[in-house]
């Protein structure tokens, strides 16, 4: 990504023929990579790329190819700065402008280019602030919660898990809807809907539930690295230590109609896992025919630097697990951009697919196809429906606000809520957190990500040479004017001198 973070150049849009030691300009709705790699091949001074207040405004087309563009761009090295802006009317105005000083070479004569480029309006786009430097000291926190199962203390666990920080090409604009908004979406209703039902005494289940909404989770998921090593390696008495039944990762579910339960490892008849991915299959049959249901399974390569999902985590260490996704590919690039707004979501999507996890996951819990349950009977109607208002309060509070693992710490407001949140429905919610190893840090992050850039209105370096010529003739005339009127003065005084001596 950007090396450098300050500005002080002269505005020109990407159509001006020179843009070296320029701050290039360009709106979203025009922008193309070949554009963006024009301006850095030129050595522009710095490219600011200009967005919509809303991204639903902008075609799909359009989004679907800048989504793409993202991950090449962060992972360009650029020695200028990348700034985005979202658009007002006086960022617009100033864009326009440039965009008709930028113009000018389509003039039709010399004459009439060197007029418009001496009295055209031109501006200087300066940013103030110290050079980006690393963050020694970063810290990523998480929050758990459990619920505590009914009949004696080696309860079988179920771990319930959803990473809440986005990702993007600029880490203040990523508000990560879907990726992982609705995940945590997702996770906060269970939470809601368990912590009811194991509240009495017939409804409470042979199972402990633990809920994990963990950080860190688009730097390689280090919440749930950090979480597992003090849970495995660094005490005597952990949930996770004890009888795992299966780890449940929840990750894009905003959209679609399709899901994706992803393994590592095939479940093998028998276990609970398998269970589990045979009572997903029964409930979008029987209750959700519209919905297209399959099993995922990718092996996972210890040779890439980034794990691909989050359940592998858990599966390197030996504990069975599991992401259910609307997505197909975990190279998806929904995953990672600043483009996954709140626009992006379908709320009914998003309902339905939290009922056939909750559907699922109750059926699996308490044993009811083993029972002789009907296969299409729904469990979650009235008084213990799914709240789609209360998804959708979640999805805005979530949405409306950047939760990029740089931006947030121990005591940020977004993580204070959600730890609140989810203490309504848990027991012993805490938080753990993830310092960075100053020796040898996975990840650096970085200050100055982001800057008031001002817009100061200046005439070209021509207008003072036309300007000085301008003055330079003036004098000129009024000095021989001054001196043609010197000499009319004298030869009015001899005539009349003359005319009196006659």
């Amino acid at each position: 990504g950007t090396r450098s973070a300050v500005l002080n150049t002269e505005a020109r849009t990407v159509e001006a023929d020179v843009l070296s030691r320029r701050c290039v300009m360009m709106r979203l709705v025009d922008f193309s990579y070949e554009q963006y790699q024009k301006a850095l091949r030129q050595s522009a001074g710095a490219v600011v790329i200009i967005l919509p207040r809303s991204i639903s405004s902008v075609p799909q087309d359009v989004v679907r190819q800048f989504m793409e563009i993202e991950p090449e761009m962060l992972a360009m090295e650029t020695i200028v700065p990348v700034y985005f802006a979202v658009e007002d009317e006086e960022l617009l105005s100033i864009y326009e402008q440039t965009r008709a000083a930028s113009a000018s070479q389509g003039s039709a004569s010399a004459a009439e280019v060197l007029l418009h480029t001496a009295t055209a309006n031109g501006f200087q786009m300066v940013t103030s602030g110290a050079q980006s430097k690393a963050i020694n000291d970063w810290l990523i926190p998480s929050v758990e919660g459990r619920l505590t199962g009914l009949g004696g203390e080696d309860l079988p666990t179920i771990v319930i898990v959803a990473h809440y920080d986005s990702f993007g090409v600029a880490p203040w604009l990523s508000h990560g809807a879907d990726s992982n908004g609705s995940g945590i979406s997702v996770l906060l209703e269970l939470a809601r809907l368990f912590s009811r039902l194991y509240t009495y005494r017939r409804t409470h289940a042979g199972y402990n539930l633990l809920f994990f909404a963990s950080g860190g989770g688009k730097f390689n998921y280090q919440g749930t690295k950090r979480w597992l090593e003090d849970n495995l390696d660094h005490t005597d008495s952990s949930l996770l230590q004890d009888n795992v039944a299966f780890v449940l990762c929840l990750d894009t579910l905003g959209r679609g109609n399709s899901l994706h339960l992803h393994v590592s490892k095939p479940p093998k008849e028998g276990t609970l896992q398998h269970a589990f991915l045979r009572e997903l299959e029964m409930v979008v049959a029987t209750q959700f025919p519209e919905v297209k249901f399959s099993m995922v399974h990718k092996k996972i390569n210890l040779a890439e630097d980034m794990l691909a999902w989050e359940h592998e985590r858990f599966a390197i260490r030996r504990l069975p697990a599991f992401t259910i996704s609307h997505l197909e590919s975990h190279r998806d690039s929904l995953r990672n951009s600043i483009m996954d707004r709140r626009a992006r979501i379908d709320t009914k999507a998003l309902t339905r697919n939290t009922r056939i996890i909750a559907e699922a996951l109750t059926r699996v819990i308490y044993n009811l196809t083993d029972k002789g349950a009907p296969a299409d009977l729904q469990i979650f109607t009235d008084q213990m429906q799914i709240q789609q208002e209360q998804l959708e309060s979640v999805m805005d509070w979530l949405s409306s606000q950047p939760r990029a693992a740089q931006l947030i710490d121990k005591d940020s407001t977004f993580l204070n809520t959600l730890e609140y949140y989810m203490g309504r429905y848990l027991k012993d919610v805490k938080q753990h957190h993830v310092k960075a190893d100053k020796r040898d840090p996975e990840f650096v992050f970085y200050d100055q990500l982001k800057q008031v850039m001002n817009a100061y209105r200046v005439k070209p370096a021509i207008f003072d040479l036309l300007l000085a010529v301008c003055i330079a003739a003036y004098l000129g005339v009024a000095y021989v004017a001054v001196q043609h009127f010197g000499l009319l003065y004298k030869m009015i005084q001899r005539l009349s001198l003359k005319t009196k001596q006659q």
